[in-house]
């Protein structure tokens, strides 16, 4: 048997943390190893729990650390968990700073218990959420929008796609569209496999941990709309 995904919750409603955790209970391949309530507690957990956590589930809005400094702290070393941010997305101005901090996607609070699971799993397997339907749709008004004061923008390094060819850039803005590997093969008429090792020197050469980043710099280079 694989061992379990190391899960830490951290959000400053329990009762979302006790719904997730009742959940995981019934999922041998998901474990809870931590929770917290705050940004502070979650870096102080990520920090010290041996072995660290594979994926944190990441409230924004809390007390004193906010989910999106949280993140950056988490993220910033090697071998650093990653990060699944738990929003509401009809209020949560945040969650663009937060995936430019190092979160590998987000979660919104009313979906369903499954579909959570789901994405933690994916998270883990070392994908992103940038999948057709709300994560795109997301991503895209987030991205459109100013940075909140909290959260300044960080301009793109100058020369950051220097060393991209075009064909790369081509790639780059269909990632930042959304689009998977096998959409982008269709849409460039390149096979599957050549699409995904397009994508795997973008993230070598934009230093990208993974898809969500690489939409990031899409849209911070202008190749996205």
């Amino acid at each position: 048997m694989s061992t379990p995904i190391r899960v830490l919750l951290v959000d400053d409603q329990p009762l979302v943390r006790a719904g997730l955790r009742v959940l995981m209970a019934d999922s041998p391949d998901l474990v809870v190893v931590g929770e917290a309530g705050t940004g502070t507690e979650a870096v102080r957990l990520a920090e010290g729990l041996r072995p660290r956590p594979d994926v944190i589930v990441m409230d924004v809005r809390m007390p004193g650390m906010d989910g999106i400094e949280a993140t950056r702290l988490v993220t910033a070393g090697p071998d650093a968990p990653r990060v699944l941010v738990l929003t509401t997305f009809d209020d949560d101005e945040y969650v663009y700073g937060a995936l430019r901090s190092g979160a590998s996607g987000f979660l919104v609070k009313d979906m369903a218990l499954d579909d959570i699971l789901a994405a933690i799993r994916v998270v883990a397997a070392g994908d992103a959420l940038i999948a057709p339907g709300v994560t795109r749709r997301l991503i895209e008004e987030f991205a459109a929008r100013p940075e909140p004061a909290s959260a300044p923008a960080a301009p793109l390094p100058s020369g950051a796609l220097a060393g991209v060819t075009a064909r790369e850039r081509e790639v780059l803005a269909l990632v930042g569209r959304g689009l998977s590997n096998g959409e982008i093969a269709e849409r460039l008429h390149i096979s599957a496999a050549t699409a995904k090792a397009h994508v795997a020197r973008l993230f070598t050469k934009l230093d990208a941990r993974d898809r969500v980043q690489l939409v990031i710099l899409a849209y911070e280079a202008g190749l996205a709309p």
